[in-house]
């Protein structure tokens, strides 16, 4: 039998380490897994959604990113890269603040693929929402026109909205309604 020890990286080897990686990495209190490609449908719709926010958010303090932002989960020892993330922190937009992650996003979407999908649903849930900054996490889907969105109440507590073809979605936190057939224009299924 062969016995191996596995070396686990702390958060300043991953952050020294991507700046220089040709493929990118999630990091998980310790362990790195590389991040998957995306399909034409899945980059469309991420795009759709980032020029629409920052058209949007235009003279306003609040910025967006897309897919190569990191955001920093203090709690879960954690760094993902969300598809796109708004912050409206003037922490995160500090002249000090890290050049490559955020530390307080209010709100992050993820576009489901098979590949990802239970990792966005659960884990990624999970610690996204111990962010104290968050105020919406959306998910869409890039096999059909659907978001869900979960949303913080003034309590602390969680609802859920679901949208499908048809309708339009709202993300309160940057002050955005909008058609689905917009944020899904010119993806084909």
């Amino acid at each position: 039998m062969q016995h191996a020890a596995l070396a686990l990286l702390s958060e300043a080897e991953y952050l020294s380490g991507e700046t220089q990686a040709r493929v990118r990495y999630e990091y998980l209190a310790g362990y790195v897994y590389a991040m998957a490609g995306a399909s034409k449908a899945h980059n469309t719709i991420a795009g759709n959604l980032f020029a629409k926010l920052r058209a949007h958010l235009r003279g306003t303090p609040c910025r967006s990113f897309i897919a190569d932002m990191k955001v920093r989960v203090a709690t879960a020892r954690s760094y993902y890269y969300p598809d796109v993330v708004t912050t409206c922190s003037e922490r995160d937009s500090a002249p000090d603040a890290p050049k490559d992650h955020l530390t307080e996003p209010a709100l992050i979407v993820e576009v489901l693929s098979p590949a990802t999908e239970t990792i966005d649903r659960r884990e990624k849930l999970r610690a996204y929402t111990t962010l104290e900054s968050l105020r919406e996490y959306a998910l869409i889907d890039s096999r059909r026109q659907q978001v869900e969105l979960y949303r913080r109440l003034a309590d602390g507590g969680w609802e859920q909205w679901t949208w499908s073809e048809g309708e339009a979605m709202r993300l309160d936190s940057v002050g955005l309604e909008w058609a689905l057939a917009d944020l899904y224009e010119d993806v084909v299924f």
